[in-house]
């Protein structure tokens, strides 16, 4: 299918129109709210051509049929495939908004460590929502499986393999959930729809975004514009981001996050099989299963990770961690860099200094590559999307930027003090 670039958005228009409705957040995002397209000014870039034929439209219509896409209620399988190339699987909640938990000892059947195995690997998910009140997600394995229940207002998740089960209250805003302060973060999620990975892009697009219609696809069966997403900026990791959107009610059926160095996707979420009809009513219904052991959310400790504001950014996101203590956003959109201070103001062990056994310092060299320049040296340590130096004096830079930008904000941070 032949794609028509014939004009561009300044992804500030996303950024203005594209919010999210604290209702429907849980597991399966239902709605993009608020569009303001007296503030786009775009000029028409037609999906005119490829298979299959639609009718014209232009990118700031496909932006506002995304966010008023209202379909609460659907049923499905998708699969979800993440290549981050991380060096540690720790790495992976830099990548997770919302902080994807904070329970201490919930068991096996925890959300927060389930949701984390969606950044690397290929996940089958099958996926039910039926409004606010009752969304089911749940992950395939080869001989078991794990749900992740909402049914008004209470969460149950249940590891089949482990035989374990994890109950907690909704958070609250949902179905009159009083007690919030007791509700771990976990239930706030870990992106995994398509849906849900096309809020968290549109939101962050700004003026340094290219948005265009570039084509159509047919997904799940069903006809659908893909909008593609790119920074206008050189010095990103990322190369785009692809969004193929239901035709007929706007719903996002395929995420797919390219790196600018390219290779297999970073990011691919499809739907392979979608209904938007009601789900049955027993799709939520739950028990624990008679022998399995139960955990209780409120039994356990919640803790909040003082630095979790850092570990939520994404890229074209940090710009809204300005001002916080210990971190400065250096530039802005998809090359934007934060700055962060160590405790203690000291990096890694020097080499040979002694201070850590040398296969461990070994195996901290191979991670990273040593870099030089006028800040001092340093170590960078890298991913197919996010990049971090850790300077000697104990300064960090970090985003979703190439090596040598990282190097370039260190020493020009070093001329301004």
């Amino acid at each position: 299918m032949a794609p028509n670039d014939s004009a561009e958005t300044t992804g500030e228009a996303t950024s203005t129109v594209v919010g999210r409705r604290k209702a429907a957040r849980y597991i399966v995002p239902v709605a993009v709210a608020g569009v303001a397209a007296a503030t786009i000014g775009l000029v028409p870039a037609l999906a005119s051509t490829g298979d299959p034929d639609l009718p014209k439209i232009t990118a700031q219509q496909l932006i506002e049929r995304i966010a008023a896409s209202d379909e609460e209620q659907l049923s499905g399988t998708f699969k979800i495939s993440t290549d981050l190339g991380l060096p540690l699987d720790g790495l992976a909640g830099s990548l997770v908004p919302d902080g994807a938990g904070g329970d201490k000892d919930g068991g096996a059947a925890a959300p927060k460590d389930k949701l984390m195995e969606l950044t690397s690997g290929t996940h089958t998910l099958r996926v039910a929502a039926d409004g606010p009140e009752r969304q089911k997600l749940s992950i395939l394995g080869d001989a078991s499986e794990y749900s992740l229940i909402h049914n008004q207002g209470e969460v149950w998740a249940y590891d089949s393999e482990s035989d374990e089960v994890y109950h907690a209250e909704a958070p609250e805003g949902r179905d009159g959930g009083k007690r919030a302060e007791k509700t771990p973060k976990a239930h706030k999620g870990a992106p995994a729809t398509p849906k849900d990975f096309a809020e968290q892009a549109l939101a962050a697009a700004g003026d340094t975004t290219s948005v265009t219609v570039d084509g159509t696809a047919q997904v799940a069966g069903r006809d659908a514009y893909q909008l593609l997403i790119k920074p206008k900026q050189s010095g990103s990791t990322i190369g785009s981001v692809r969004i193929a959107v239901d035709a007929e009610n706007g719903v996002p059926l395929k995420f797919t996050l390219s790196a600018a160095s390219g290779g297999k996707a970073v990011v691919d979420a499809g739907f392979t099989k979608v209904d938007f009809s009601k789900p049955a009513a027993s799709t939520f219904d739950f028990t624990p299963p008679k022998g399995a052991e139960v955990t209780e959310a409120d039994e356990l400790e919640t803790g909040e990770d003082e630095h979790g504001a850092a570990q939520q950014a994404l890229p074209g996101q940090l710009a809204e961690l300005d001002g916080v203590e210990g971190l400065n956003v250096i530039g802005k959109g998809w090359t934007s860099i934060a700055e962060i201070r160590t405790p203690g103001g000291t990096g890694l062990p020097a080499a040979g200094s002694g201070d850590v056994p040398a296969e461990a310092q070994g195996f901290l060299d191979a991670l990273g590559d040593k870099v030089t320049g006028k800040f001092g040296s340093g170590t960078v340590f890298k991913t197919r999307l996010v990049n971090a130096l850790l300077t000697d004096d104990g300064r960090v830079y970090v985003g979703a930027v190439t090596k040598d930008a990282l190097v370039r904000a260190a020493d020009a941070a070093d001329a301004a003090k």
